[in-house]
């Protein structure tokens, strides 16, 4: 089976992500490696916190707590709402890592050494009263386009413009307050990607009609528009130090990489923070130095993480000249936006991971956000939406299938699975049905078609309920008590399909519908075709228990009380 090194966009470490952003990498990223690893292959799943840049600092200084405390508690608190969630991450590591600051520094050498990096002079401004240069989101002041008062000298938050801090009026410190700035020049280093379009071009047009349109269209447009050399280092406390044997000047100043470089090393990081933990049985470069033929790589991020990760990292790649494992597959997401409007993790706006949680269990929101995955375009989260969805397919397809029919066998054959009649012509229609729809629904997931692979789910979990209906077991019974208890049986070998092939989607409920059954060996990871047809893996005389209720029906109240917490109408 084939090594699969899976990965899925560093969440920021200022706050606790929203739904969109789950969709958008960790979750589908989870759902295909649980997926991989139940088909037999070698799955290294690795992401991290992204802990560097001016937001973590300030986001710090707001809470009144030392940067590297801030973000340790952050990482937890993420790291718990993600175990919430049930994402089978192989390692959640940290791009503050040790680990993370030696393979940056490397690169940054070796790039170096390969003549991509430059020193420039640049002007930048100076807050006296704080005795440093203010990167552009440590100057705050008005916005020149709509007059917001609390822009800042990257982008103002209320209009969106993209600024540049001496375009603010009033500007301030956002450290001190202080309006005494200055203008200073000051050395920097430039990651000369010009020099390695041509290359770039190369490598990404290998994955034309490979990769999304989505993730290509973004990638051919930055490089229409050219790559332009960028600064890779900022003015700082916290990030990954520019190292002293190779910019001596540079590293006395207290200069730091800029956070867009050393995060999507982190990938690279994180992995070896993994294998440190036990370094006698992991290695973590065989997973990431000369394996192009032997591991695929697939990546997991929404479309504003594309050019990072399509253009400007792979250039860092390039530049290095040494064997580092390039991406293979970038799965990229559109945006799900909250009643069509945007999810706003400033202004609170939309449905937050942790409140998700509160709400309801984490199989409910799994279900919902793959089943309606932003992969071609855009989708919107409604309450209406979302209540609807969870009531027919989870409650009512799934789980009212479960109980009706574990609950009757129960009732009228006890706490056994009935023998009763051979197979016949109906149970011969359905296992037919039944492999056809998996094979679709591997499919899809092969294809990392997400959408569609829960529609294939879905339709597994209907056949289910129309074989139920035409065999009508409650009104067999009165007249065929064998007939009734095959009814019955086949429908449990149903049940345990199903616990197997929606573990990705589902896995609390998969292992619930699972445990129903007191079976000795049960070790499936998977079912096969025929293993389909016959619906013969769980016998006539295996215990079983009626589980709790796998999926509750939501309310009109419930629906209006979401909405009156959360709000129901785009802003």
């Amino acid at each position: 089976m084939a090594r699969h090194l899976i990965t899925s966009a560093l969440p920021y470490i200022n706050g606790i992500k929203h739904l969109g952003n789950m969709v958008g990498s960790m979750l589908p990223a989870d759902v295909y490696s649980r997926y991989l690893r139940q088909r037999g292959h070698d799955v290294l799943y690795i992401c991290a916190t992204d802990e560097h840049g001016t937001p973590a600092e300030l986001a710090a200084k707001e809470q009144g707590l030392p940067v590297a405390d801030f973000c340790a508690q952050a990482h937890d608190a993420q790291k718990a709402v993600y175990d919430g969630f049930a994402l089978a991450f192989d390692y959640f590591g940290r791009s503050s890592s040790p680990q993370n600051v030696e393979i940056t520094q490397h690169f940054a050498r070796k790039l170096n050494e390969n003549g991509f990096i430059e020193e420039r002079a640049i002007r930048q401004v100076y807050s006296p009263a704080d005795g440093r240069f203010l990167p552009d989101r440590y100057v705050e002041g008005t916005c020149p386009h709509c007059g917001y008062d609390k822009a800042r000298g990257d982008q103002c938050e209320n209009c969106t413009r993209v600024l540049d801090p001496t375009d603010l009026i009033n500007p301030r410190s956002a450290i001190s307050g202080s309006t005494d700035l200055e203008v200073r020049e000051t050395k920097h280093l430039f990651l000369l990607q010009s020099k390695l379009q041509r290359e770039v071009m190369e490598w990404v047009a290998r994955h034309d009609g490979v990769w999304p349109h989505l993730a290509s269209s973004i990638a051919h447009k930055w490089l229409t528009e050219g790559l332009h050399d960028r600064a890779i280092t900022r003015d700082l406390d916290w990030g990954v130090p520019v190292p002293a044997d190779t910019w001596p000047e540079l590293a006395a100043e207290g200069k730091v990489f800029y956070v867009w470089f050393d995060a999507p090393i982190e990938y690279l990081g994180a992995t070896k923070e993994w294998s440190d933990q036990d370094p006698a049985n992991r290695d973590w470069k065989s997973w990431w130095y000369d394996v192009d033929t032997d591991v695929r790589y697939t990546q997991f991020m929404a479309k504003d993480n594309v050019p990072f990760h399509t253009v400007m990292f792979p250039a860092t790649e390039l530049g290095i000249r040494e064997p580092w494992k390039k991406v293979d597959f970038v799965k990229a997401f559109n945006w799900l936006t909250y009643y069509g409007g945007k999810f706003s993790t400033s202004q609170k706006r939309g449905v937050f991971t942790d409140q998700a949680l509160e709400i309801l269990p984490a199989d409910y929101w799994r279900y919902f956000l793959i089943a309606n995955a932003p992969e071609s375009d855009d989708s919107s989260f409604t309450w209406e939406h979302f209540t609807a969805t969870v009531n027919k397919d989870l409650a009512d397809t799934l789980g009212n299938f479960v109980n009706r029919v574990l609950s009757f066998s129960k009732k009228r054959f006890g706490e056994e699975v009935p023998a009763g009649a051979e197979p016949g012509e109906a149970e011969a229609r359905l296992g037919e049905q039944i492999a056809e729809l998996l094979a679709e629904y591997e499919q899809h997931m092969e294809a990392l078609q997400f959408r569609k692979a829960a529609a294939a789910l879905r339709a597994l979990w209907s056949a289910g309920n129309s074989y139920l209906e035409e065999k009508a077991p409650w009104l067999e019974i009165k007249t065929d008590k064998d007939g009734a208890a095959l009814t019955l049986r086949t429908a449990m070998n149903l049940i345990h399909l199903y616990a197997v092939v929606s573990e990705p989607f589902i896995p609390t409920t998969a292992a619930a519908m699972r445990r129903a059954f007191s079976l000795k060996d049960d070790t499936a990871t998977w079912v096969s075709a025929d293993e389909a047809k016959s619906l013969d893996a769980v016998p006539a005389g295996t215990p079983f228990t009626v589980p709790p209720v796998l999926f509750a029906k939501l309310t009109d109240e419930d629906l209006e009380a979401y909405k009156e917490r959360f709000g129901g109408e785009s802003e």
